[in-house]
């Protein structure tokens, strides 16, 4: 799984406007092939800072992505930061959930330094 995360910042007075145009990205995400999430989040500490999130399952349903017309209109709203975007992507080999905190707390004996094995479900 390929995790895209993007951070960017709305001009002054221009938080409703950027928002709106993020979440009208959101549909044309999720239907993509691949796609196993997509989310829109808003920072209520600095709420004109917003992060896009989009979970791939393969590198090429990322890249599918990345050529969209939709991924273009995305690249023209990261020019309107007010300050430079952050843009990542993080290749994850395991996913985990509760699971792994109930082990690790009924088995303290565990340190961080021994793996963990994570069982897909």
């Amino acid at each position: 799984m390929i995790i895209e995360q993007l951070t960017l910042c709305a001009p002054k007075g221009k938080r409703q406007e950027i928002g709106s145009a993020l979440v009208s990205l959101l549909g044309p995400t999720l239907v993509r092939r691949g796609c196993l999430k997509c989310q829109l989040l808003q920072n209520w500490r600095k709420p004109d800072e917003f992060v896009l999130e989009a979970n791939w399952e393969t590198a090429e349903d990322l890249i599918s992505h990345l050529q969209s017309d939709s991924y273009k209109r995305l690249l023209l709203l990261m020019e309107l930061s007010a300050v430079p975007p952050v843009l990542e992507f993080s290749t994850v080999q395991e996913v985990s959930g509760l699971e792994l905190v109930h082990r690790a707390r009924n088995h303290p004996e565990q340190t961080a330094a021994e793996e963990i094995t994570i069982e897909r479900t």
